[in-house]
């Protein structure tokens, strides 16, 4: 590739030229003149479109040990666009994984949050388990995976994903949630993964964090569901029938075991030995989950395991989202979107079709 100006060669043209080399990917590449209508695409990027991938400006190997981000930032861009990887990229993105690791906690969570937050979470997590990057960045759930028995081409799904599934359909690239909400998902589906439970446990207990707490009416309200849950999650038991106390002991004890997931996941040690009773697997002690989300996540559960309504708190009153404040973290938007991804989960729409044409 010549790395000086040709004789036939604009001075504009060359430094658009230039200026391209700089790109990570050639897709990233392409220039508008929003004046003439013209796209300049020095790096291939239009054919790349075409063939829906996501390719490194010079060779993925230098690339990614230039600026080991754009492993992140590949994943992302992949994930977001439903594109794939040519094999070189996708060679290195699979063996410089473990890099990623050098980055700081700011960076990280940036980058998590961009493939977590913004509608393409449910992507974002298979690309991440398929290329082994979330060994890394989300240990805990990788041992789900893992355990679970989930290969790394698997084109199945399993609860964390349909979570993350729901999560996005309410989500877009313009329309992001706060970090909060999907820290408060991977913490919940821990807790579920450690202790399975009845789903109208589960339910009340979602109902509790949109109350903003108020566990006495939550369980009144829960005693009334009767829906058809999903089960071929293993982390759904068969319901049972029980009374007022002990539903509302359950569900302070599933409140419990989401903080004890959550405060695990935020610390180094526990982090470290995640993956433990994974033979070969990697270990890492990276926890880029800032303190301030962190408390934002424990408040929302300590509501539930003390069973008060939070004082001044009201839920919202009708169903519309407003974006705005979701992004901004307002209690309100995170408790409501938190609980219509877990009861959009645990109980299907499609289910409940399902179950009336049958008896028709």
């Amino acid at each position: 590739m010549p790395t000086s100006k040709s004789p036939h060669c604009s001075k504009n043209d060359y430094l658009r030229w230039k200026n391209c080399q700089g790109r990570d990917f050639t897709i990233n590449g392409l220039m508008f003149n929003p004046y003439s209508e013209k796209i300049y695409d020095y790096l291939g990027g239009i054919e790349d479109i075409k063939k829906a991938k996501v390719r490194t400006v010079i060779p993925a190997a230098t690339s990614f040990h230039e600026d080991c981000a754009r492993i992140l930032r590949a994943i992302r861009i992949a994930a977001r666009l439903g594109f794939s990887f040519p094999k070189e990229t996708a060679y290195y993105v699979r063996n410089l994984a473990c890099s990623v690791a050098r980055l700081d906690k700011g960076r990280l969570l940036m980058e998590v949050n961009y493939m977590l937050a913004y509608g393409s979470a449910e992507a974002s997590l298979r690309l991440l388990w398929r290329f082994g990057l979330l060994e890394h960045l989300l240990p805990f759930q990788a041992a789900y995976f893992s355990s679970t028995l989930f290969k790394r081409k698997d084109n199945g799904t399993n609860m964390l994903l349909v979570l993350f599934s729901k999560l996005d359909s309410f989500l877009a690239p313009n329309r992001p949630c706060h970090n909060s909400l999907w820290i408060s998902i991977l913490a919940f589906h821990e807790a579920l993964v450690r202790k399975p439970r009845d789903p109208l446990v589960v339910a009340t207990f979602a109902l509790a964090v949109y109350l903003g707490g108020d566990l006495p009416l939550a369980v009144d309200i829960g005693q009334s569901i009767n829906r058809q849950h999903d089960a071929g999650f293993a982390e759904l038991l068969e319901p049972r029938m029980r009374g007022k106390k002990g539903l509302l002991a359950e569900v302070k004890d599933l409140a419990i075991s989401m903080r004890q997931a959550l405060t695990e996941m935020t610390d180094e040690y526990y982090v470290a030995n995640a993956m433990a009773k994974i033979p070969q697997a990697p270990s890492s002690d990276l926890v880029f989950i800032p303190l301030q989300a962190y408390l934002k996540v424990l408040k929302l559960i300590e509501r539930v395991q003390h069973g008060k309504k939070e004082i001044g708190y009201e839920p919202k009153s009708n169903g519309n989202i407003d974006y705005h404040n979701l992004a901004n973290g307002t209690p309100a938007e995170v408790r409501n979107l938190f609980t219509l991804v877990v009861f959009d989960t645990i109980y299907p729409p499609n289910l409940e079709k399902e179950d009336d044409s049958s008896r028709r």
